[in-house]
């Protein structure tokens, strides 16, 4: 069965769903373009399947080795996850694996557990993509070299679907990456005494009104929807402020530039509580 076309005619959910039903071996390869203000960036992926299950997904411009995997797993330290990169850059992604195991630096279950969700970030992003083209080669896999973990599509077509209707709302809460973070101007504000995942304490690191979100979002190797979600919750506590960039310059012939995104009234009322019990 030749399987190839436009992602406006055939979206990724209905490709995901079509091999899975038909058991298909192969590698499907997704080539989209995007317009940047750096001019056009062509992103290319590809999923590899076996008998209808997930092993193995990546982007080509990205860096799949597995000590950056685990250190954005959390598995290793950054200063750990650059060394072994230098170290171990010819080495086999399994190779390195038993390497790791027999160090002591990880288990065997977190290099799987990492694997896994560095896959499924992969096609959780791919599900966003709009537009480019597709096409599916039989039979084709990846390198012996590379760890595979199989994964149920059913699992992965419902997880993406629900992920969708959550960056669409998301998109509504905060539509403009574009705008930066800074820290509320009142004194006594401190994040030592909170919770933060890994993830948030990463993009707190960046947060300076000349850092856009989608700067912030790139330099921590995130997509729009870990982002939007970080950011939002930041803002629902109070702990950032969105602000317009430097670069977001006012245009000369007087028209309105984008708009600041609106916050809830509710969001607003909790701010001010917020405030007034510091």
């Amino acid at each position: 069965m030749a399987l190839k076309g436009d992602l406006k005619d055939f979206s990724t959910t209905q490709l995901l769903n079509l091999i899975n039903l038909a058991r298909k071996t192969g590698t499907l390869i997704i080539e989209s373009s995007d317009a940047d203000e750096e001019g056009n960036r062509e992103e290319l992926a590809q999923m590899a399947f076996r008998e209808g299950k997930l092993i193995h997904a990546s982007m080509v411009e990205e860096d799949g080795h597995l000590a950056n995997i685990l250190h954005k797993a959390g598995k290793l330290t950054e200063a750990q996850a650059k060394l072994i990169s230098e170290k171990a850059a010819s080495m086999g992604d399994k190779e390195l694996g038993l390497l790791l195991i027999n160090a002591g630096y990880v288990t065997r279950d977190d290099i799987l557990q990492s694997v896994k969700q560095h896959t499924l970030d992969v096609v959780y992003n791919l599900l966003t993509w709009n537009e480019g083209h597709f096409r599916f080669e039989d039979g084709m896999m990846p390198p012996d070299d590379r760890i595979t973990v199989p994964i149920d599509l059913e699992n992965v077509i419902l997880e993406g679907t629900r992920r969708l209707r959550e960056l669409e709302q998301l998109q509504e809460e905060l539509p403009n990456l574009d705008f930066a973070l800074k820290f509320p101007d009142r004194p006594g504000t401190s994040l030592r005494d909170i919770n933060l995942s890994v993830d948030e304490w990463r993009v707190v690191s960046f947060i300076n009104p000349k850092n856009s979100i989608r700067q912030i979002a790139k330099a921590n190797n995130m997509s729009e929807m870990e982002i939007r979600r970080i950011v939002y919750g930041l803002l629902q506590a109070g702990l950032v402020e969105l602000v317009r960039p430097p670069s977001m310059v006012q245009p000369l012939n007087g028209r309105r530039g984008p708009e600041r995104p609106k916050i809830k009234k509710t969001v607003v009322t909790r701010l001010i509580d917020r405030i007034r019990s510091l």
